[in-house]
């Protein structure tokens, strides 16, 4: 079984079972709207919170958003270079996915 698989069973019973905590609303509606947002509404979102308060953001919402965004504009050397930026500041457990980002927008020559 694969992490992901492990954890995807984690989660389907954590949201079942009594007594524990579900997943709350607000991050429910994120991952919900983010899911099949427009890159530029992801991104506008994005620079508009981290411009209030560039800590806010909870990491793992960050990654999710910038993903999103690179998976619709995979050949926009600028947002991978960002998206590159915004990973190492928060490594170095995703050191590895920044310098891919990095290379490809290297590669793509913008």
């Amino acid at each position: 079984m694969s992490d992901l698989t492990r954890l995807t069973h984690e989660l389907i019973e954590s949201t079942h079972e009594e007594n524990t905590s579900k997943i709350p609303d607000p991050v429910r509606d994120f991952i919900e709207r983010i899911t099949f947002a427009a890159p530029e509404e992801i991104l506008s979102a994005v620079h508009e919170v981290l411009a209030e308060d560039w800590m806010a953001m909870p990491v793992w919402a960050r990654n999710l958003a910038y993903r999103l965004v690179c998976l619709q504009r995979p050949d926009d050397a600028e947002l991978l270079r960002e998206a590159a930026a915004d990973l190492f500041s928060f490594g170095p457990d995703w050191d590895d996915m920044a310098e891919e980002l990095q290379d490809r927008a290297t590669q793509l020559g913008s």
